[in-house]
């Protein structure tokens, strides 16, 4: 690669830590853009691309010499690739735990750098869905299915803090009704400590008056749904839940 080169989309997003669907995540091609006006890059195993819109690039940690376009103009670049739910759940990590890697004018400033190439209508729909403080993908899809069947939207990860003094947090927090959404990933089944941690916390909360909804990959959508319809009713919501897609 040249000094005017970078990885970016996929790749770019692979090394920045972006979470992806798993088909493009193995992807083994390398997604190079071009940004100093030479043409783009071409060889086999190499999409390339070129750009006149000259977006940040940032270094690789831990490998010397290479760059990538930064974390968001490489969302940016992710938008001809993904669909809205993944490009929302991209974006979330952007601004997500355990640290953001952007700030929302970063964003901004780099939709704007992005014009309106490819998937720019799917990038402003995931723009004004992406929310602060998202954890996992999961969580965003999770997220997702509630307030679009007419849930309030609930805190991603939002902080409590307990009658004992403890503080905490929960996934998906509906606070107004003190009734919490908890995903169970699948480290849950392999890290015993991690386990009883939360074990342990989910046991104050439910001690502090919280309803707690814990749920996996497999739980079906319906079965989610009428939990977080009956825990949110019992606890004085009157609205209507149905869903629209």
């Amino acid at each position: 690669m040249t000094d005017g080169q970078a990885f970016t989309g996929p790749t770019a997003a692979v090394l920045l830590g972006l979470p992806l669907p798993l088909a493009i995540e193995r992807d083994p091609r390398l997604h190079v853009i071009a940004t100093d006006g030479t043409r783009a890059p071409r060889r086999r195993g190499v999409v390339g691309s070129r750009t006149s819109a000259e977006p940040r690039l940032v270094a690789v940690a831990g490998v010397r010499g290479a760059r990538v376009t930064a974390p968001a103009d490489t969302w940016c670049s992710l938008a001809e690739h993904l669909g809205v739910d993944d490009l929302i759940a991209a974006g979330e990590r952007l601004l997500g735990l355990p640290a953001p890697l952007a700030d929302e004018p970063m964003i901004d400033e780099a939709i704007q750098r992005h014009g309106s190439k490819r998937g720019t209508r799917r990038l402003a729909e995931a723009r004004q869905a992406i929310r602060a403080n998202v954890y996992s993908r999961r969580e965003t899809f999770t997220r997702l299915v509630l307030t679009r069947a007419g849930f309030p939207e609930p805190e991603p990860n939002g902080p409590i803090l307990l009658r004992s003094g403890r503080r905490t947090r929960g996934d998906l927090v509906f606070r107004a009704y003190k009734v919490l959404v908890e995903y169970d990933g699948e480290q849950h089944l392999f890290d015993v400590g991690q386990w009883a941690t939360d074990v342990s916390r989910l046991n104050d909360l439910i001690d502090d008056g919280w309803w707690v909804i814990r749920i996996t990959k497999g739980t079906p959508r319906a079965d989610l749904l009428a939990r977080t319809a009956r825990a949110l009713a019992d606890r004085g919501w009157v609205g209507v839940a149905g869903g629209s897609r």
